[in-house]
């Protein structure tokens, strides 16, 4: 079924414990301890005092260099005491500019809505092509078979961002999306096409994953609200792309083979871009590896940012001992409530009904007078759109839960408003116009929260050590979900109707609101590395005090 979007826990820290406490094993001869100060995240006096207070200076002289046991020896930007490097110089802007690694990983947000799309156009013709124009259930498997690769691959593509990286992991991810593509050009038969499928299926199931999170780590704090949701914009770009595609299907019915052949030339662009694209300098830390970390750093943001992020790296934890999370450490007391969170976020998602008020879209339009399924398409796609563009400019200045609420809190009235069209008698004469007005608005409303804001906050509050795991599970969630609403919603439809089905969406819509609002942490305007401090408290009070501390706005 086509759909135009992929698609916290709450805090944990004191608010005010002292952030200048020095690192594991250091000297306490050798460490410049700064009092607690207020007005800064997570009681940071400020950015220049946090460097003289959680930095261990090198016994080496004038060498410049700052140490600590698991740290290592990581070389500043100048040879100047921490202490007076200024708070504004030392939070200027960078003179690196992200954007081009973006634009590079989100041919992976491209490829993940062309191929969730161009079967929608192209079943017909490939149908009759490969002999299955009877079959409904062949059929149906060309189409879930996707759903399955994306569901395996989701959870694949995790376990291989942490042991590999992220730009060596979005390489290996344009093997199965080319092959996979070229396989469903090429197919004589149905079992080439559905291993084409199924093939396709993992590489967007890994991308559904990666592109969020590695957007997530290279992304500046202030605008990486705005980078995170273009991942949405994409996803919907590369599924109206797949719509363009099939325009001369009508007479040209062998087209849909150069449909599937389009996209292999993404995914060679895609392993292309990356070869030359920086790694995440967290997984790099978090590896050890602190010379391509730095290099990293300067290739993203410029070398004046280096002693800043790493700074920031370090007092995180990111460069602990502490060896990777396994799966089942994801169900440990330590991360379960905040790993749950992510996989809710994304059932209230796939419950809240996005993939049946696409499914209806058609009828509804035809129902209002629109009898051009391209048009209904174009209509509910433009919205789509547009929504996440609006999401964008407004991700950093009202912040992600802000967003949430305002999101499932539209769609729960859209869902009524649909729902009462088709039942309420004295809506009768203006039910077309209704409809059409719910679904529109329906689906406006998803992209302005919770169709992109899911994929970007989770990379946001998962601790490094299970970020890549936990974005994978949560994800996998998405996917299975996806599957079995996709199985079982036709047949819920029959039994209890349309109207009924809406109404109990509403009712999800409503419940995730609550949700939200109770559990949700904001997040904007603080760096990946202090919204993980602020979530890794060892007591109890402390984790109320940090959870308050991140919801407000200050």
């Amino acid at each position: 079924m086509l759909r135009c979007a992929v698609k916290g826990g709450v805090g944990v820290v004191g608010a005010r414990r002292s952030s200048s406490s020095s690192p594991p094993g250091a000297s306490s001869s050798s460490v410049v301890r700064m009092p607690d100060g207020r007005g800064f995240c997570c009681g940071m006096r400020s950015r220049a005092a946090d460097l003289a207070g959680g930095l261990e200076l090198g016994r080496s002289g004038s060498t410049g260099l700052f140490r600590s046991p698991r740290y290592g020896r990581v070389r500043a930007t100048a040879a100047v005491d921490p202490e007076d490097i200024p708070s504004d110089k030392v939070q200027a802007k960078s003179s690196g500019n992200v954007l081009p690694y973006v634009g590079v990983a989100c041919l992976g947000a491209i490829l993940f809505g062309y191929h969730l799309g161009v079967v929608n156009g192209s079943l017909e013709y490939l149908a009759k092509d490969l002999g299955i124009a009877e079959n409904a259930v062949l059929q149906g498997w060309v189409v879930s078979t996707t759903l399955a690769g994306a569901t395996v691959g989701s959870f694949t593509g995790g376990a291989l961002a942490d042991k590999l990286g992220r730009t060596r992991t979005f390489i290996l991810d344009a093997i199965p999306l080319a092959v996979g593509a070229f396989l469903s050009a090429t197919a004589q038969d149905i079992r080439t096409m559905i291993i084409g499928r199924l093939l396709a299926g993992i590489g967007i199931g890994i991308s559904s994953a990666l592109v969020p999170l590695y957007i997530s780590e290279i992304s500046p704090t202030e605008i990486r609200g705005a980078l995170g949701s273009i991942n949405q914009l994409f996803i919907c770009v590369g599924i109206l792309a797949a719509l363009v595609a099939g325009l001369p299907l009508a007479g040209n019915p062998a087209w849909w083979r150069t449909m599937f052949g389009i996209s292999i030339v993404p995914s060679i662009l895609l392993a292309l871009g990356m070869a030359v694209s920086p790694e995440s300098p967290r997984w790099l830390f978090q590896q050890g590896k602190l010379s391509q970390a730095e290099s990293a750093i300067k290739k993203l943001y410029g070398k004046e940012k280096v002693t800043e992020v790493m700074y920031d790296l370090k007092s995180s934890g990111q460069g602990s001992s502490e060896p990777d999370a396994s799966w089942f450490d994801l169900f440990s007391k330590r991360y379960w409530k905040v790993v749950s969170l992510g996989a809710a976020l994304f059932l209230f998602q796939q419950l809240a009904g996005i993939n049946a008020v696409v499914y209806y879209s058609t009828s509804v339009f035809r129902s209002a007078g629109i009898a051009s399924d391209v048009a209904a398409s174009a209509l509910v796609g433009a919205a789509n759109v547009f929504g996440t563009m609006i999401a964008s400019s407004l991700m950093d200045k009202q912040g992600r839960k802000s967003l949430l609420i305002t999101s499932f809190s539209g769609m729960a009235a859209s869902m009524l408003l649909l729902s009462l069209s088709f039942t309420w008698k004295a809506l009768a004469p203006y039910s077309g116009t209704l409809a059409v007005v719910g679904t529109v608005l329906y689906v406006l409303s998803f992209a302005l929260g919770a169709g992109p804001v899911p994929a970007l906050l989770l990379p946001e509050i998962f601790a490094s050590r299970i970020r890549a795991k936990a974005v994978a599970l949560s994800l996998g969630m998405h996917w299975v979900s996806n599957f079995f609403i996709g199985l079982y919603f036709l047949s819920v439809v029959n039994k209890f109707g349309i109207s009924t089905v809406y109404l109990g969406f509403a009712c999800v819509c409503a419940l995730a609101v609550l949700f939200i609002a109770g559990n949700v942490v904001e997040t904007k305007g603080r760096s990946l590395e202090e919204i993980e401090r602020a979530l890794s408290s060892p007591s109890k009070a402390d984790a109320s005090r940090a959870g308050a501390f991140l919801v407000s706005d200050e």
